[in-house]
């Protein structure tokens, strides 16, 4: 057995926390899918309750996971940039330096080329971009580089479990004495929401709850009016599998929608449970299982009809938090309540190892908490967010950023030349503005009460923690913030 801690990280994309039962029983959400394999990794570990984002789309938020940097400083700001792959600052090649074999299989969505194919891992299996759910292709490659093309028959959830649990037997048999951080980062439930065979059926007959803000006007908030994500007017054929019976009225319409679009997102999100079921048994059935750190989490959250919406992209909470649940040795079981991001994970896992962090790392360590202890008397009071694809072609969101503290959450939305197609401005209507909401009284962010009454002190201090946070961070704004 190894002197250090072996992990296992899961990765999903764009797995909700409120799609997984052991959030929805700490009051996340009505209960949508049992997922009792997820569920059992926060009986015996950690359900991190206040974990979030620092920038809701895939690409970016894997690079923060993997270089514990905020996106403006690792490069990835946007779907279309790429990780620097000769950087050092990335927790897989930490790993390996102090001795883990590495490995990664499933989605990397971080740049095309062989400049940005996964480096510092001994195995690699990665889907080209997106993938496919169905029959997908894999670039694979080891620690000398990019090897050729796997060509599959099967459905990528299963493809991917099947890679990491082949990866994992192999391991355990030629190298036993030696340490393993294996990463599994599944496609599902990433658009277009094509659910496996054994899941195809799920939910059939099953009256989905609808969230408290299916029917949101947006009103005072218009950002959101201008976004292009609702699940009535924004969803393709193709993702919802047909074409809505005629004769509809409006409000029959939009509940169909939402019932096509949510079933098979949850139907592909228990193909990712079975998923993590499969993995954590093989390693129990070894011996494995208790020194082993598994991790579980998405690359962001996401809109599951709340506000009427698909996607995610917002500083919302719904596409802010993300599921972080984790087990392993001196991991105590409980809730976490302290505020945590995807920029602190790769800090973490190497002080859970025992290792340094990078120093050009911005995250912090969260290790003593899990372990138990009160949360340290400087730790993080606020969370710093900022989405840089103004205006993107599809989704029509407004480039962003703020901060959001355990009470309230202030952002500023701009307008940003900065596109991702790199083909100019896409003008939404939508002039600079700030929003501000009371997370204690409005959780649903349905209000705006920037500028109102009262809220003159309170936006005060709030604009001078986001320029700390802002200044900290090396990030430059550009509102009128003194």
């Amino acid at each position: 057995m190894p002197d250090r801690p072996n992990i296992l990280f899961v990765l999903s994309d764009d797995h909700a926390a409120h799609a997984i039962s052991a959030y929805n029983a700490a009051g996340f959400g009505p209960k949508l899918l049992d997922t009792p394999n997820l569920d059992r990794l926060a009986d015996v570990g950690v359900r991190a309750d206040n974990c979030f984002c620092t920038n809701a789309i895939c690409t970016p938020s894997r690079g923060s996971i993997l270089t514990g940097q905020h996106t403006h400083v690792c490069g990835v700001r946007t779907l279309h940039d790429s990780l620097d792959n000769t950087r050092d600052c990335q927790i897989q090649k930490l790993l390996k330096t102090a001795g883990y074999r590495t490995s990664i299989f499933g989605k990397w969505h971080l740049g095309h080329g062989p400049e940005s194919d996964p480096k510092g891992f001994d195995d690699w299996a990665v889907l080209p971009g997106q993938g496919l759910y169905h029959d997908p292709t894999f670039y694979v490659g080891d620690a000398d580089g990019r090897k050729g093309e796997l060509h599959t028959d099967g459905y990528c959830t299963d493809l991917t479990t099947d890679m990491g649990l082949s990866w994992l037997k192999r391991h355990h048999a030629d190298y036993p004495d030696q340490p393993f951080f294996c990463c599994v980062h599944q496609k599902a439930p990433h658009r277009p929401w094509q659910p496996g065979p054994e899941e195809a059926d799920l939910l059939e007959g099953v009256e989905l709850p609808e969230p408290s803000t299916l029917w949101d006007d947006y009103a005072g908030r218009p950002a959101a009016a201008a976004a292009r994500m609702r699940v009535d007017q924004d969803l393709l054929p193709k993702d919802v599998k047909a074409h809505p019976p005629a004769g509809l009225s409006t409000k029959e319409r939009k509940l169909w929608y939402y019932d096509r679009y949510l079933k098979d997102y949850l139907r592909c999100c228990a193909g990712v449970d079975k998923s993590v079921g499969q993995l954590t048994s093989y390693l129990e059935s070894i011996g494995q299982l208790d020194n082993t750190i598994v991790v579980y989490t998405s690359d962001q959250g996401f809109f599951l009809g709340d506000h009427g919406w698909y996607d995610k992209r917002f500083i919302y909470e719904h596409a802010l938090r993300m599921p972080l649940l984790m087990r392993g040795p001196g991991i105590k079981k409980q809730g976490v309540l302290s505020m945590v991001t995807n920029v602190d994970f790769a800090p973490t896992l190497l002080d859970l190892c025992g290792l340094e962090a990078h120093p050009d790392m911005q995250g912090s360590s969260f290790a003593s908490i899990l372990k138990g202890d009160d949360e340290p008397a400087d730790w993080q009071d606020a969370v710093y967010y900022r989405y840089w694809m103004d205006s993107d072609h599809t989704h029509h969101t407004t480039a962003h950023y703020g901060l959001r503290t355990k009470t309230h959450k202030l952002c500023y939305f701009y307008a940003d030349p900065l596109d991702a197609s790199g083909s100019g401005h896409v003008n939404t209507g939508v002039e600079p503005y700030w929003e501000l909401f009371d997370l204690t009284a409005d959780p649903d962010e349905m209000s705006n009460i920037y500028g109102q009454p009262g809220t003159d002190e309170l936006t005060k201090r709030l604009k001078t923690r986001l320029r700390q946070l802002q200044d900290q961070f090396a990030d430059e704004p550009v509102d009128e913030v003194a």
